[in-house]
């Protein structure tokens, strides 16, 4: 670094040597200038003295005048006051609350008639008895009606001697009432000038007519006051006591205004003429030390030069570097100066600087880019106008910030880039970054995020962006605006019989069809799963959407042929909403669609339908249902009813089979057709059939612990409960709990129940029938039992199903059917009972049919636990009508 340094240094040998010669010759010219000074001050020296001893005395003057003025101002406020408050009391707070701050060389007394000190700013001072001052009794004499200055005087309180300036104050009759005095120590009087404009011998006074009332010397001292000493005589002159042959001392006198104060300045003639006298003497040594305190600035000065050349050399290494790393940073940096018409408008902007970055974004070198105007550049149309507008408002604004993409004809090369405008005195600091790759990635992601994996369509999350937006722009234009909302129907079972992979294939299948029958503009999204939704801008009438949607359901009539050959029919439900009739906002219509599709479903699979007030208000109702049937099973509010089952042919009582009842607490008794529906869809089955289990049993408990003739129950259990691996260990449990028989309990349960093969169903069978309880099929020939099946599950009975029992009264036909139950039952060692005999006449052919038992309101209605036991001691139920 030294070795740079003094390379650096030598290039620049002129500058270098530049101050020392400048020392050099300044030096010369203050030889002379010396030399001239000498003859002159002889002659100069003296009329100085004699006109600075003018100014001092004039100076002090006027101090002493501002002074005395000022202490007058306080003694005449004073004054002033207690005339006009008739008292001096009013005038305490102004002196004992620091009105007038404490100076321990100014004190404020306030003295009665009887020369009593009434109130003061000096401690101690209320002792004193003034009356005997001679001031005192000139005021009270009425001799001065002015300001008095007094002194100077020994003070009782401080021994110091102190100066007083006194005003009288009359009482309002005229008659004295007293003094105001404010008394200062001499040093209060002394010069504010600087103690370095006395030179030794000099000094200041300050006079009254009672003499020298302070003196002060060269070294800012005061020298004290005497009372007997006098003034010195008037004007500047020599003074006459002074030696032969040169005067000692040269005196000024001033008068202080209106005031009897006189101030004196008397300079020293030895201190005065004293450097005209060693100047010739020390000429010598003057030579030597302007001889080197020039070699002195010139060292200083080449030190000083070679400094701020390497603090030069610096910068431009600094500059270099910053242009280095500016060059290569990844963001383009430019300085642009705007370009003016004659009316001070701005009309275009030039590159004034710009790194290299910056300039490869338009393609060129750095050089080839500086001083080009932005008009000079190829912009499309009127592109350039508006570049040049917005860094306009830049300069208006002082900061502009965006993000843009830029025209396919643009000069610039990359697509996407950020953009940072801010202003710099008179121009623009621009910074450009490339963020094309960047913006590549976020439609990546976005693409990603809205558009479904397995079909390529749009998902959820884009409708939930792209429907209120829609719904913006039907509003604007007054137009309609159609959703429509897909489910294919039974898709489940074809994942579960085929596999995902068939169910994926005819989702794209039916992803291609639908699309493929949308009319243009519609678009067509998959939420997921096997539902879809079609958005239809400018949708017209309801007419014309059900057109479009008879065409999508068309779509699907045909049979799917997969890859490998298979073919499947796939149908679907369709719910529609209408924007603005049923709803404004994106969540509505939705919501409105969907309630039309749970609908259409309910209705008819494959079916389709718009959106009414009265499905919003079924689904309401439906959901008070099941939010109130899922409180009764928490509070259980349900009773069991019992209804016998006799024997076909003596009518003597053989079971009861329990009925579930909700005993609703505004409602009364609700029937089973009112809520069983509900609980089975929605899976609260379970916990009714449950709480139906354990009534039940606690019930045959309770008849139990009465004595009563006992007969079977049977219970009915869901299909949905008898696939839970729980409805095994639950009868276990409760027969264990309330210690009853097995054979007192049996189970009713619909084919459907039983048809499928599953595990829990096994396990639950196997257990029933390890403990020993009675298997029945309920409303038997409305499901798809086989014969089969009914062999391999060795079921105890059959209860056939009320319609086939009405059906014996219309003739033969409902006979023969009856009577091939009846025979593969018994072949099978199954007992076959007959639901809903209501009248004699079906009794009787159901005897001749040989049917085994009998149950119906012919025999009797539920009834409740209490009313059984009549019917358990009475034993035969047939009426008298009836047993004839």
């Amino acid at each position: 670094m030294l070795a740079r340094r003094l390379d650096y240094l030598r290039g620049n040998l002129k500058l270098l040597f530049l101050c020392p010669c400048l020392v050099l010759l300044t030096g010369a010219v203050a030889w002379a200038i010396m030399a001239s000074m000498l003859a002159e001050e002889n002659a100069a020296l003296r009329a100085a003295t004699e006109r600075d001893a003018v100014i001092l005395s004039r100076q002090y003057a006027r101090e002493l005048e501002r002074t005395v003025s000022h202490l007058d101002q306080i003694a005449l406020g004073f004054k002033y006051q207690w005339e006009r408050a008739c008292d001096a009391a009013a005038l305490a707070p102004q002196v004992s609350t620091g009105v007038y701050p404490p100076d321990e060389r100014l004190y404020i007394l306030l003295v009665d008639r009887d020369g009593r000190v009434l109130h003061a700013t000096l401690d101690k001072a209320d002792a004193v008895d003034l009356s005997g001052r001679d001031y005192f009794k000139a005021h009270k004499a009425g001799g001065t009606q002015g300001l008095l200055i007094s002194g100077p005087l020994r003070g009782r309180v401080t021994g110091r001697d102190a100066m007083v300036f006194s005003r009288r104050v009359n009482a309002a009759d005229g008659g004295f009432a007293g003094l105001v005095l404010v008394s200062v120590e001499s040093g209060y009087l002394a010069p504010l000038l600087d103690g370095r404009a006395l030179r030794p011998g000099d000094f200041l006074l300050a006079c009254s007519a009672a003499g020298v009332i302070h003196a002060q010397q060269a070294d800012g001292q005061a020298a004290g006051a005497g009372r007997a000493s006098s003034p010195p005589a008037g004007g500047c002159a020599p003074d006459a006591a002074g030696a032969a042959g040169e005067p000692p001392h040269f005196l000024a006198r001033s008068s202080a205004g209106g005031y009897p104060l006189t101030a004196v300045a008397g300079l020293s003639a030895a201190s005065a003429m004293a450097p005209w006298m060693a100047m010739q003497a020390r000429f010598a040594q003057v030579k030597l030390g302007v001889a080197a305190l020039l070699a002195l600035l010139g060292v200083a000065g080449m030190a000083i030069t070679a400094r701020l050349l390497w603090r030069r050399l610096q910068a431009e290494e600094v500059k270099n570097t910053y242009r280095m790393a500016v060059d290569a940073a990844r963001e383009g940096f430019y300085m642009v100066r705007p370009v003016h018409d004659a009316a001070g408008a701005i009309v275009d902007f030039e590159v004034a600087d710009c790194n290299q970055r910056g300039a490869s974004y338009y393609g060129l070198d750095r050089g080839q880019l500086l001083g080009r105007r932005f008009g000079s550049f190829a912009y499309p149309g009127a592109y350039v106008q508006e570049v040049i507008r917005l860094f306009a408002g830049a300069m208006e604004t002082g900061y502009h910030e965006d993000e843009f993409q830029a025209p396919d004809s643009s000069p610039l090369q990359p697509r996407w880039l950020h953009r940072r405008l801010m202003r710099s005195q008179d121009g623009l600091a621009v910074t450009l970054r490339d963020i094309s790759d960047l913006k590549a990635q976020e439609q990546m992601l976005s693409r990603l995020a809205n558009e479904d994996q397995l079909t390529g369509l749009p998902n959820r999350n884009w409708l939930a962006g792209y429907l209120p937006d829609a719904l913006a722009a039907a509003r604007a234009g007054g137009e309609r605006l159609g959703l429509l909302l897909v489910d294919l129907d039974n898709f489940k079972d074809i994942n579960d019989a085929l596999g995902l992979a068939v169910g994926d294939a005819l989702l794209q299948s039916v992803a291609q069809r639908l699309r493929e029958r949308l009319p243009a503009g519609h678009c067509l999204a998959r939420l997921g799963g096997d539902e879809f939704a079609v958005v239809m801008p400018a949708a017209g009438c309801r007419e014309q959407a059900a057109q479009a949607t008879a065409a999508m359901l068309e779509a699907l009539d045909a049979p799917i042929e997969l890859a490998d050959g298979s073919r499947h029919a796939v149908r679907a439900s369709i719910g529609g909403s209408m924007f603005p009739e049923d709803g404004g906002s994106a969540d509505t219509l939705q919501r409105h669609a969907d309630i039309a599709l749970y609908e259409a479903k309910a209705r008819a699979r494959g079916s389709f339908l718009f959106f009414h007030a009265e499905f919003s208000e079924r689904l309401l109702l439906r959901l008070e249902r099941e939010q109130a049937l899922r409180a009764a099973i928490a509070r259980d509010e349900f009773v069991l009813h019992y209804q016998p089952r006799v024997d076909a042919m003596t009518g003597e009582l053989r079971s009861m089979e329990a009925l579930v009842r909700w005993q609703h607490p505004q409602r009364g008794v609700v029937p089973p057709l009112e809520f069983i529906e509900t609980a089975e869809r929605t899976g609260m089955i379970v916990a009714l059939g449950e709480l139906v289990i354990m009534k039940a049993c606690a019930q045959i408990a309770a008849w139990q612990a009465q004595d009563l003739r006992l007969v079977p129950v049977s219970i009915n259990v869901s299909p949905r409960q008898f696939s839970e691996k729980s409805l095994g260990p639950m009868f276990a449990e409760q027969i264990a709990l309330h210690r009853i028989d097995a054979s007192l309990v049996e189970v009713e349960v619909t084919e459907s129940g039983i048809m499928a093969d599953t595990d829990e169903i096994a396990a639950n069978l196997a257990l029933l029938e390890q403990l020993g309880i009675r298997l029945l099929v309920d409303d038997f020939g409305t499901g798809y039992a086989s014969l089969s099946q009914l062999q391999r599950l060795r079921l105890d009975g059959l209860k056939v199903d009320r319609s086939f029992t009405t059906a014996l009264a219309r003739g033969r036909e409902g006979e023969v059917f009856y009577r091939a139950i009846v025979s593969m039952a018994h072949a099978l060692g199954m007992s076959v009972v007959a639901e809903g005999v209501e009248t004699a006449a079906e009794l009787q052919v159901l005897q001749k049919l040989g049917c085994d038992e009998i149950q119906g309101y012919l025999v009797s209605r539920p009834v409740p636990a209490d009313e059984v036991a009549a019917l358990m001691e009475r034993r035969y139920l047939f009426p008298h009508k009836a047993a004839a």
